[in-house]
């Protein structure tokens, strides 16, 4: 997830807020009166109702200087520096820039003093504002807990799932903390109409924001939106479908939610009580406790409790491709381990993340797949021709084809690349022998693949901004003789010379064939 995901910090239910409100008045003696213009420096909490029952809390440490306000947000893993900062008339407003490589977002933090309060709204880029309560806190409530103690390394058994990569939906690209009981139902209706599941997606998986709070004996519960979860399990099982959740070894999860941590064989048995297939684990928060050579071991700790937990559960590792994950991720019983930072629904991140796969192919195996996240297809961000470019890479890879639009809504257009069934039986092939490059990775990529029949997915990816022509020699593929090939997307036979295969592909297009020796 994106920083701006979880800038406003972990929840917290009802009565802790309500009890950390009560106690603020013995945090705020130092503080003057705001007649004499009230110092705000020092260590702040925000609380802001999430509307799911719990409060959204986040922290910031204020430095000021006449009316010019400085500091930082301290958000998940980082601490974000305030710019713009100012506090006159006993008004606030400061904002924090979050950045990645292709976009930089804003956030404002904006609110009137109240006594010995702040009550603010924080505004992210295109979301309605949040409102809030600021209050003064300590300098340790920020600190994250100790490290709990790790295993000793040892390798894991395989759980024997997924012998293909695994196909399904997950809610967060489209509907992120929006994701909810109906929204699950309706995605695992729309799977099913559709056609989906007949062309192989089959998991139906619940990404961050579902958490409530723990009960009396420590077991995580559901919030508002997901009032049942057993009896959505069953619902989504009787469309023959499986279900997956998502949970993190830190604290909180990216959006601020409860965590697994120091929890992790119950939740595997809450999980596996509830019906759960699948279970997605982001590192996020646990990036506060642990080293990044602690994640093997951390990783470890929840791979052994879905184990023992009596139901197959399909473990997906989220850590963004740190500590070179794909050595290590099948050795903690990991199915799957993403190997980059989050995609995005635009052309530059999804061929930036694709294309630098190729390196680590040779990882991957029937049952433990790399994963360059999750589909953009659908979302709009993109053109028809780049996401066909988007399906073709992720399926020559055998990548997880995890679909992350709006399955209740999709254009024909859509439906013809998620659900392209000879494109697919690329990625499913149960050979699952690597992608390899014919020439190295600049703006003309030519790719192919063999599968358990004999045969070669080949691809021609363009890159550029404008149409060109891509070429191949058919003895770079180790192909001789009569040759056979069919394009995948114009679902047609193509006549190809005995030696040689050349053809125009658009801008950031692809061609896609299966070729075979005919003698």
């Amino acid at each position: 997830m994106k920083p701006e995901d979880f800038i406003l910090g972990p929840r917290v239910s009802r009565r802790s807020a309500l009890r950390a409100l009560a106690s603020a008045p013995a945090l705020l003696l130092g503080a003057s009166s705001l007649a004499g213009q009230t110092n705000l420096a020092g260590y702040w909490v925000l609380l802001s109702p999430t509307g799911d029952g719990n409060y959204r809390k986040s922290y910031f440490h204020l430095d000021q200087s006449g009316e010019t306000i400085t500091g930082t947000v301290i958000a998940g893993s980082r601490e974000l520096p305030i710019s713009n900062g100012s506090f006159q008339n006993g008004k606030l407003r400061f904002d924090v820039v979050t950045r990645s490589r292709h976009e930089s977002r804003t956030t404002t933090y904006s609110g009137q003093m109240n006594g010995d309060k702040i009550d603010l709204q924080v505004t992210l880029p295109g979301r309605s504002p949040r409102a809030g309560t600021a209050q003064r806190t300590t300098r340790e409530a920020t600190l994250p807990p100790a490290p709990l103690p790790l295993p000793e390394l040892r390798d894991l058994p395989d759980n024997g799932l997924v012998r293909t990569p695994p196909m399904g939906w997950n809610s967060w690209n489209k509907f992120a903390g929006r994701v909810n009981d109906q929204v699950v139902r309706a995605a695992a209706d729309a799977m099913v109409a559709s056609g989906m599941a007949k062309a192989g997606y089959i998991y139906i998986n619940i990404d961050d924001t579902w958490q409530g709070q723990r009960d009396s004996k420590g077991r995580i519960t559901g919030n508002t939106k997901f009032p049942d979860m057993k009896a959505l399990c069953d619902y989504v099982h009787s469309k023959g479908l499986k279900i997956g959740i998502y949970s993190g070894p830190g604290p909180e999860t990216c959006a601020g939610y409860e965590g697994s941590f120091g929890h992790e064989e119950q939740d595997a048995q809450t999980y596996a009580g509830w019906g759960f297939d699948y279970l997605k684990y982001d590192w996020c928060s646990a990036s506060r406790v642990y080293k990044n050579e602690d994640m093997r071991p951390v990783y470890q700790k929840m791979g052994d409790a879905l184990l023992k937990c009596g139901r197959p559960i399909v473990y997906s590792l989220c850590q963004y491709g740190l500590d070179n994950v794909w050595g290590w991720g099948a050795k903690v019983s990991g199915n799957l381990w993403r190997t980059t930072g989050d995609i995005n629904d635009h052309w530059e991140r999804m061929d930036e993340i694709g294309f630098s796969q190729f390196d680590i192919q040779h990882y991957m195996r029937p049952g433990h797949w790399n994963d360059p996240d999750m589909l953009e297809v659908g979302n709009g961000g993109m053109t028809s021709d780049e996401y066909k470019t988007h399906m073709s890479l992720w399926c020559l890879l055998a990548a997880p084809l995890l679909a992350g639009n709006d399955l209740s809504s999709m254009t024909g257009d859509t439906r013809d690349i998620l659900m392209n069934s000879e494109v697919i039986a690329i990625d499913q092939d149960p050979a699952a022998h690597p992608a390899q490059l014919v020439n190295p990775v600049n703006k003309q990529v030519v790719a192919y693949r063999k599968l358990s029949d004999g045969s070669t997915a080949l691809a021609l990816f363009n890159r550029a901004d404008k149409e060109d022509e891509l070429g191949v020699e058919w003895s770079a593929l180790e192909l001789e003789g009569k040759l056979q090939a069919r394009d995948l997307w114009k679902h047609e036979d193509v006549q190809v010379s005995d030696t040689y295969y050349s053809t125009k592909v658009p801008a950031h297009g692809v061609v896609t064939l299966k070729v075979k020796a005919t003698a």
